[in-house]
């Protein structure tokens, strides 16, 4: 009998914790929801700014003169709104710096992964990672106080600001991005897939490179582009060590300026608000948002398309 009323009581007897569990889950799901909405309305808040101002500047800039205008003088007297001035330098040191990170990270994280020792590799990461916490500013007058006058040795045509410099430089900077995602590409590829190659014969280099690097291509390929967005994007380094000069050309011995240095100038307060000159703050920013967010759909997709599936 005893037996019996336990069992019937039970139910009563949890339902108070039932309810209990589910207010607590109701509660931690707004919070999560409110912190994730916090997120899209910034970005929502980020687009509407560079769409409305944006919209201005093409008012009084025809967006034809704006892609094909072989200058760029938006504070000068005679204004002209070339955007490929910009763009020509910000993708000609983007270039540089991907051409010197990818061997550099790529080789890192190999070496991390598959021939490091576990004693090697807690030496050799904490290291490698410092170099993602230098201040940028730190990057800049390196670049224009060291590398620069090493390389006018080799170098006598190089002018003190250059984007060749500065590309290098930026490229030992995202040096650690490369690496740690590259690494962490390879070491999800799985083991029996090395074990599979040892037993055909295969040597340690021609598992890696034949078996182990096609499997993580996807991850190796998705890290490439979200440091080719980082160095896109990034300010300091090449507004110290590549100039302003905003010249058109892929010459990477002279100064030149690329769009967030371009921000920068204009950015300094000499431009009254509301002006031409201001709203390119917001027509250059439009432009790099579009760059990045176009780099970042294709990693997505790459990803997607590439990735290996073990089953």
């Amino acid at each position: 009998m005893t037996a019996e009323i336990s069992r019937d009581t039970a139910p009563d007897l949890w339902k108070p914790n039932r309810d209990r569990s589910r207010l607590i889950e109701g509660i931690v799901k707004v919070i999560c929801g409110a912190f994730a909405a916090v997120s899209i309305i910034t970005t929502l808040g980020i687009v509407a700014t560079l769409f409305f101002e944006t919209l201005s500047f093409f008012g009084e800039v025809p967006f034809w003169q704006f892609l094909t205008d072989p200058k760029w003088t938006p504070l000068f007297a005679s204004k002209q709104f070339g955007i490929f001035v910009l763009v020509s330098a910000t993708v000609m040191i983007s270039f540089i710096s991907i051409a010197v990170a990818m061997p550099l990270g790529l080789l890192s994280a190999v070496c991390l992964s598959e021939y490091a020792t576990p004693r090697v590799r807690k030496f050799l990461k904490p290291v490698l990672e410092i170099l993602a916490g230098v201040p940028t500013v730190v990057y800049g007058y390196f670049a224009l106080l060291t590398v620069t006058p090493f390389l006018q040795i080799f170098l006598p045509g190089l002018k003190g600001f250059n984007s060749l410099s500065a590309g290098i430089v930026l490229g030992v900077m995202i040096t650690p991005m490369v690496a740690s995602l590259s690494e962490d590409a390879i070491y999800a590829v799985p083991q029996r897939l090395r074990d599979g190659a040892y037993a055909l014969g295969a040597t340690k280099r021609e598992t890696v490179t034949n078996v182990v690097l096609p499997a993580a291509l996807s991850g190796i390929v998705s890290s490439l582009i979200l440091a080719v967005s980082r160095a896109i994007g990034e300010t300091m380094i090449v507004t110290l060590a590549a100039g302003a000069n905003p010249t058109l050309g892929l010459n990477p011995f002279v100064p030149v300026m690329t769009m967030t240095a371009s921000i920068v100038q204009v950015s300094k307060g000499d431009v009254p608000h509301g002006t031409i000159g201001y709203q390119t703050l917001f027509a250059v920013g439009t432009t790099l948002f579009v760059m990045t967010l176009a780099l970042n759909i294709f990693s997505f997709w790459f990803v997607r398309r590439f990735r290996e599936k073990y089953d």
